[in-house]
């Protein structure tokens, strides 16, 4: 096994704080890899990075042939639980004649500020619309209505995780070793990371005028990257970059320090995983890959809050800088 290679440190007085580990592929359109560092056979928990893989069953069964795009990207969200949000997900499940107690994700408080102080004036708890995988959720109660599944649609042997598997397994060409139960009660089916960034490519690739699963891939691809604020919010990674990329690239982080991106002008998926965990080294390194890429401004305000970011204390003097390591991207 290839041990992590160092992608992403923080000095401190001209000295080395801190570094960040990891692993990462970048994957050309036949799926085979064009660049890597670590190990690209290193078995991760994707989390909410695939859940446009998560979304496929949905789209190329027809049940969601009539969502419009910012359904989509919701569907294919970590939101911040922000009026915006809950909103157009409130919306969805009572056009569908559901509501948020359909829902099998659990309750949290928003990460939405406004929203968070609105419902702490109000004196109201936070349901299960402020959780960040609603849309998701949405999506999955769709999907469940159409094949007449019960309402326990987390559990691992329901059909519609069963389908969710098999296109997983198809898209990433790996047999799962297994699963772990998600934030949202969900399961998360693990893969390599060249798997990931294959099932990445395999979006960058996608057809609007090609088979069912082209046509799925294509127009969620499309949704999140037209729709950043919807798939995480202000202030946030992938609402950021995806604006600073113009709507080219689609990017995705998912918890435990996993990001993807999808560049369909490239044809090339990127994954990665940080393994301490840390949001901070995996926002750095998928700026890093994307800067590498040609894909991402590097003095784009969005990319210097991430990778070559100055540290500043609460006087705003500088104590420090968060870059890329040497020998990464």
């Amino acid at each position: 096994m290839t041990a992590p290679v160092a992608m992403a440190e923080l000095w401190r007085g001209g000295m080395l704080e801190s570094t960040h580990l990891g692993h990462a592929v970048i994957c050309g359109a036949d799926g085979g890899i064009e660049a890597a560092w670590g190990d690209p056979q290193a078995v991760i928990f994707p989390r909410s990075s695939c859940k446009m893989l998560q979304a496929l069953p949905l789209m190329e069964s027809g049940a969601g042939a009539d969502l419009r795009d910012d359904q989509l990207a919701l569907a294919c969200a970590s939101h911040q639980g922000a009026a915006l949000h809950t909103g157009k997900v409130a919306r969805w499940l009572s056009d569908l004649g559901l509501s948020e107690s359909d829902l099998r994700c659990g309750a949290h408080e928003p990460s939405d500020r406004e929203e968070r102080e609105r419902l702490i004036r109000a004196g109201e708890s936070p349901c299960q619309l402020h959780n960040n995988c609603s849309g998701k959720h949405a999506g999955f109660v769709m999907m469940n209505r159409h094949i007449g599944g019960d309402a326990d649609y987390v559990d691992p042997a329901h059909p519609l995780q069963g389908a969710i598997r098999t296109a997983f397994e198809e898209v990433t060409e790996e047999t799962s070793p297994g699963f772990g139960i998600d934030g949202c009660s969900a399961p998360n089916f693990a893969t390599s990371v060249h798997g990931l960034a294959r099932a990445m490519a395999r979006f960058a690739t996608a057809r609007e005028d090609g088979d069912a699963r082209d046509r799925a891939a294509h127009r969620l691809t499309r949704a999140m990257a037209r729709h950043p604020d919807l798939v995480a919010g202000e202030g946030r990674a992938c609402t950021e970059l995806m604006r600073a990329m113009e709507g080219r690239v689609t990017i995705k982080t998912g918890a435990e320090a996993v990001f993807i991106a999808i560049l369909p002008e490239q044809k090339k998926g990127i994954a990665l995983k940080i393994t301490d965990g840390g949001t901070r080294g995996a926002e750095a390194a998928i700026c890093a890959l994307l800067v590498r890429l040609g894909a991402l401004d590097p003095d784009h305000p969005a990319t210097l809050k991430r990778l070559n970011a100055v540290q500043k204390n609460w006087r705003g003097i500088e104590t420090g800088i968060l870059r890329a390591a040497p020998g990464f991207a």
